[in-house]
């Protein structure tokens, strides 16, 4: 085995490891840091696992294993059952093993009169909230497949009562993506069903699936362990659940808009009470309170985990100080009169008195992350280092709901300090480093090249200091990406730090990372968040936005055009004028290249892929005049973005 060869000459060292494959066993280190956090933390308070429990009513049906018409599995519950009843294995993080155990806990539940939740069918949870007449459904899952077994199940025990509105309590794709599971467009147009968001809802869910959508989304299959096995080696979820489905994400754009605090809706018999939360753990977020209920969610930012203030797959930092005074104001506002607390993750809080403990440990954990981030980054400590001293309080860091299975005290800590100081932290010597493949070789070259490299690498992490030998190997790879012994002792590196995280995400990413340097790029299967519905409801200045981003800069260089855009069928027209090597869109011009008719659904379908403007033009559902050799210039200067590319070693030069 690689852990034990220490003095054999680096060619038979990749003769030995280029072998297997396969994840290694957790190392003496590891077991030692995973057997003291069962000493740190409060195993003994087993309220969780009560609370998961309760208002059981079914398990979801055939395992929870979810499939698409096509006869494809989208989501299956029963992978994780490898955790049922089990203590924590050396590989893994007892915290995390035991938030895997109360996330593995799925199926219907009554929440409280009126109000009942599927859990386990997806990342978040579906809750089914009843009218006079009929439901009101609350952020219907990523997948139509998915969401559609959720209200099944919820019928079968509560009748087929009609869907008369759904809200979606913030712009992320687990809250909204199943949507048409639950209900048909026609019954929305119609005014049959209202569709409930907060102000900004779908520019932000589609400004975020798109504009860098696709970075985001080939990361995201990283963070959410899509890549690699579930299993004790493997990943465990994410802390915030279990993991994402693949279904059909769909989506139907809000009748109701809410854009003040203090709106409110009523919805078959019941009122709900609106508070706008932007900037929180979403661009677009809100809370409301349901009076006739006593009931109250604060959407995502109350959770049973530290939530992120930067997503490791990417996105706006969030405002953690925002965060925690629409917490602070949920309880002003709520905080007398709620006697349940839920949300579209994990379980509820039950009792007035715990709902507003719950609502002001999680006020505060964030208040403690901004407010102590500032306090060091003033007295002059950087990012990383900030980081590093970063500790809760006992009172805070003790408490099951604020560990940090999604988000880390680490990783929030820098999103705070990047949230307000940007990623430069003063020192001149870091404002103008060599990219990674650049300044790789020259860090081996200063090392005394691979082999020393090599060498010592192995005894740090026989020694078990994975941190400083996954930063040597990173610069080993990123210079010789094609070196398989450094591949498979990054790997390994890893491998081990993964084994020792509480944190979902960044074991899903470390485990991750070992696989690919392991075994190269696979391509699985993996959410697809510009869905055709998400295009569909691109406002078509957004459209034009996205093809400026398309638009490759150094094709463009010194080239001039315009074009108009007419859309008979939605009566818009614009212009797009390219100059300077950018795009921009505007007004009508008076003398284009070429002027473009069409509609708003063959642009979609341009833009999705299945079809190309040729074909728009010779099926006659698009007309060009003027110059359309102008148009082709135009067209071949937009780029397509792979979804495949290099995370864990160098990608190739762009091409020009």
């Amino acid at each position: 085995m690689f852990q034990v060869i220490v003095s054999l000459t680096v060619g038979a060292l990749f003769a030995v490891t280029a072998q297997g494959q396969e994840p290694k066993p957790a190392t003496a280190e590891t077991r030692k840091a995973n057997a003291a956090v069962l000493k740190a933390l409060p195993f003994k308070d087993q309220q969780d696992f009560k609370d998961i429990k309760r208002g059981f009513i079914e398990a979801l049906p055939n395992k929870g294993m979810i499939k698409n018409s096509s006869g494809e599995t989208v989501w299956d519950l029963s992978a994780y059952e490898f955790a049922d009843g089990k203590p924590a294995p050396d590989t893994v993080n007892p915290s995390l093993w035991r938030q895997l155990q109360l996330l593995s806990e799925a199926g219907l539940y009554q929440v409280a009169p009126g109000i009942y939740q599927v859990r386990g069918a997806d990342l978040s949870n579906i809750t089914f909230i009843e009218g006079d007449r009929g439901v009101i459904v609350m952020d219907p899952l990523i997948s139509a497949e998915t969401a559609r077994v959720g209200l099944d199940l919820y019928r079968k025990h509560r009748g087929n009562k009609p869907v008369l509105g759904v809200i979606y309590t913030h712009s992320h794709i687990d809250h909204y993506g199943g949507v048409r599971g639950i209900v048909d467009e026609k019954d929305v147009k119609s005014g049959k069903v209202k569709v409930i968001a907060p102000e900004g809802f779908v520019e932000e869910a589609v400004s975020e699936n798109v504009f860098a959508g696709n970075h985001m989304s080939r990361r995201a299959s990283f963070m959410y362990g899509n890549l690699i096995p579930k299993d004790p080696k493997g990943s465990l979820g994410t802390g915030l659940g279990l993991g994402t489905s693949t279904g059909n994400v769909t989506l139907i754009a809000p009748t109701d808009v809410i854009s003040k605090n203090g709106q409110t809706v009523d919805v078959d018999g019941l009122t709900f009470e609106f508070m706008l939360a932007p900037g929180s753990e979403a661009p677009s977020e809100m809370h409301f309170y349901i009076p006739q209920l006593k009931a109250v969610s604060a959407a995502e930012n109350a959770n049973h985990t530290l939530h992120n203030l930067y997503t490791l797959r990417g996105a706006k930092v969030r405002n953690a100080r925002a965060w925690s005074s629409y917490l602070h104001d949920t309880i002003e506002r709520w905080g007398d009169r709620a006697e349940v607390l839920f949300g579209p993750h994990h379980w509820p809080t039950w009792g007035n008195r715990n709902v507003v403990n719950h609502l002001k440990k999680q006020r505060d954990l964030y208040k403690y992350l901004n407010d102590q981030t500032l306090r060091m980054a003033n007295h002059g400590y950087n990012m990383v280092e900030t980081a590093e001293m970063m500790e809760l309080p006992p009172e805070l860091a003790d408490y099951w709901a604020n560990r940090g299975y999604y988000g880390s005290v680490n990783h929030d800590t820098r999103a705070v300090w990047n949230y307000y100081l940007g990623f430069f932290d003063g020192n001149p010597a870091r404002l103008y480093p060599l990219p990674p493949a650049a300044a790789g070789k020259k860090f081996v070259e200063y090392m005394g090249g691979a082999d020393n490299v090599l060498k010592r690498a192995k005894r740090d992490y026989d020694a078990g200091n994975y941190r400083w030998v996954a930063q040597v190997l990173d610069q080993l790879v990123s210079a010789e990406p094609n070196n398989q012994v450094a591949r498979n002792l990054l790997a390994d590196t890893l491998e081990q730090l993964g084994y020792q995280q509480e944190n979902g995400p960044w074991r899903n990413f470390f485990l991750s990372g070992a696989k690919e340097l392991r075994e190269g790029v696979k391509k699985l299967p993996v959410p697809v968040t510009a869905s055709p519905d998400t295009i569909r409801n691109m406002p078509i200045e957004m459209f034009f936005d996205y093809q400026a981003i398309r638009l490759n800069g150094k094709k463009a260089a010194g080239k001039n055009l315009a074009f108009n855009i007419e859309l008979p069928d939605v009566d818009q027209r614009y212009s797009l004028v390219l100059e300077n090597g950018v795009l921009n869109y505007g007004k009508p011009v008076d003398k284009p290249d070429a002027t473009v008719t069409t509609n708003r659904a063959s642009l979609n379908d341009i833009m999705l892929g299945t079809a190309t403007m040729q074909d728009k033009i010779t099926d006659g559902s698009a007309k060009v005049s003027g110059d359309t050799d102008a148009l082709n210039t135009f067209l071949a200067m937009l780029d397509t973005f792979e979804f495949w590319w290099n995370l864990v070693t160098p990608n190739p030069p762009p091409k020009s």
